[in-house]
C-alpha cells in the first residue's frame, strides 16, 4: 500500500488493468517538471527545519497540518512523471484532467499555504486531484475503486482523501475556460525556460466553465504564472 510508503512494491503485486492504447500527452512531462521542481525546493526546506530545530522530531512539525492526511511514511520509489503516466495509461482520463489537478494543487498552496507538498504527500495529492478532475471534465471516467487501484492505495483511503480534498478546497472545483488556458500557457512557458523544445498542452473544452470572478484571478498580477508551484 501506499499507505505503508513502498508504492513501487504495491503497484507491481496488483494486477494490471488493462492499458489504453494512447500515446503519452505532452502534459504530462510539463506537469511533472514543474511539480519535481516544486517538491524538491520543498523537501530542502523542511530538511533545514529539522536540522536547525533539535527539540522536534521532525522538520515536518513546523510545516502546517492541512496536507498531513496525505503524508506516506516515506517517498514512493516511482517518479511523479511515471506515477502519472500510469493514472493516464490506464484511467484513460483526457488530458485536460491533469491540467486541472494541477490547478487544484496549486489552489490547495494560495488557501493553505503553510502546508507544503513534498515527496511525502505530492504522489497521494496527485491521484486525488486526477481523479476529481476527471469526475468534473469527463463524461465516463472510473469509480475510486478503480483509481485506487492505480494509484496503489486502498479504496477506503482515497475515498477519504478525497473527500479531505474537497474540503481543503471549499469544494471550489470548477475551472473557467480561461483559468485553464491560463496554466496551459504557464506550463508551456516553464519548458522554454528550462531549455525545453517549444510544445503546446493539448487543449480541449472545459465544458463546466463559470464566470470568471469566481477563478483564482492568476492574470491580475504582474506575472502570468499561476502562484505557489512557480
Amino acid at each position: 500500500m501506499l499507505g505503508s510508503g513502498d508504492l513501487t512494491s504495491n503497484l507491481s503485486e496488483r494486477s494490471e488493468p488493462s492499458p489504453s492504447e494512447s500515446t503519452t500527452p505532452r502534459v504530462l512531462t510539463m506537469i511533472s517538471h514543474v511539480i519535481e521542481k516544486l517538491v524538491a525546493r520543498n523537501d530542502k526546506l523542511v530538511d533545514g527545519m529539522d536540522k536547525k530545530l533539535d527539540e522536534m522530531s521532525s522538520g515536518l512539525a513546523r510545516v502546517g497540518k492541512s496536507l498531513n492526511v496525505f503524508h506516506g511514511v516515506r517517498a514512493p520509489n516511482i517518479s511523479i512523471l511515471k506515477y502519472l503516466e500510469r493514472l493516464y495509461k490506464y484511467t484513460c482520463c483526457s488530458p485536460s484532467c491533469f491540467v486541472v489537478g494541477y490547478v487544484y494543487i496549486d489552489r490547495l498552496t494560495h488557501k493553505h499555504p503553510d502546508s507544503l507538498v513534498i515527496s511525502l504527500n505530492v504522489h497521494r495529492l496527485l491521484v486525488t486531484s486526477v481523479m476529481v478532475a476527471s469526475k468534473m471534465l469527463d463524461d465516463v471516467h472510473y469509480n475510486n475503486a478503480f483509481y485506487a487501484r492505480v494509484g496503489g492505495v486502498s479504496n477506503a483511503e482515497l475515498n477519504r482523501l478525497e473527500l479531505e480534498f474537497l474540503f481543503l478546497l471549499d469544494f471550489g472545483v470548477t475551472v473557467s475556460s480561461r483559468v485553464f488556458e491560463s496554466y496551459c500557457l504557464h506550463l508551456e512557458k516553464k519548458m522554454l525556460l528550462n531549455g525545453g523544445s517549444p510544445q503546446r498542452i493539448e487543449r480541449a473544452i472545459v465544458s463546466n466553465a463559470v464566470d470568471d470572478v469566481t477563478e483564482i484571478s492568476v492574470e491580475d498580477t504582474e506575472s502570468s504564472s499561476p502562484q505557489g508551484m512557480d
